[in-house]
């Protein structure tokens, strides 16, 4: 199994290929970025094992770079898709007034910020989408960066430490197989979905 995980994520092109799925995925929630933190997690697991038997495997993640270019990736797509909408004017404007999703996100976003709900932009980060949402609704209300960036680095961190913590310690505790990183990227999903449920919006009573 080492070698075929291996052969994914062998070389150190796998942070640069990682954290370009991180980055662009703000924009395309599609990409299968948490799926590759998670692989090269698992990969960093099973070169450890080898390590610990005697074994010297080549071109193993390191696990601490692994969770340095995910967060950083996420912290600078976030402030790309903020910007962008920071400067979008007009357009965006009409944009996000033609999509109800986009206008009750934007104004729960400015409910949630204004009464020091920051905890939202990092429940957000594990939501399908949600993370596009965050980031070009809080660019395009002019939020101020002392209150976006500060949250972003935590949803990025915490996004981070979960998937790698999902592939090591899955690859650890159910072998470097594809079972393990099968049953990572379900528990990821899983809490996507969770954090999708509590961001619903609530219905007046």
């Amino acid at each position: 199994m080492l070698e075929s995980v291996g052969s994914l994520t062998g070389g150190p092109w796998i942070y640069a290929v990682v954290a370009l799925s991180v980055l662009f995925d703000v924009f395309l929630p599609v990409l299968p970025s948490g799926v590759l933190v998670i692989t090269a997690a698992t990969a960093a697991a099973a070169g450890s094992g080898a390590a610990v038997a005697g074994q010297v495997p080549e071109h193993v993640p390191d696990i601490l770079f692994l969770m340095l270019s995910a967060t950083t990736a996420s912290v600078l797509g976030d402030l790309v898709a903020y910007r962008l909408a920071w400067r979008g004017g007009e357009r965006l404007d009409r944009a996000i007034a033609r999509s109800r999703r986009l206008t009750t996100a934007q104004e729960r976003l400015g409910e949630a910020l204004a009464r020091g709900g920051g905890p939202l932009m990092v429940l957000a980060r594990f939501a399908p989408a949600g993370r596009s949402v965050v980031s070009l609704v809080s660019g395009a209300a002019h939020r101020r960066v002392r209150d976006f960036l500060p949250w972003s680095v935590l949803a990025g961190m915490a996004w981070a430490g979960y998937s790698v913590a999902l592939g090591y310690y899955g690859a650890h505790f159910l072998g470097a197989s594809w079972l393990s990183t099968g049953v990572s990227v379900v528990a990821l999903f899983g809490a996507g979905a969770g954090a999708a449920y509590l961001m619903r919006p609530q219905k007046a009573g």
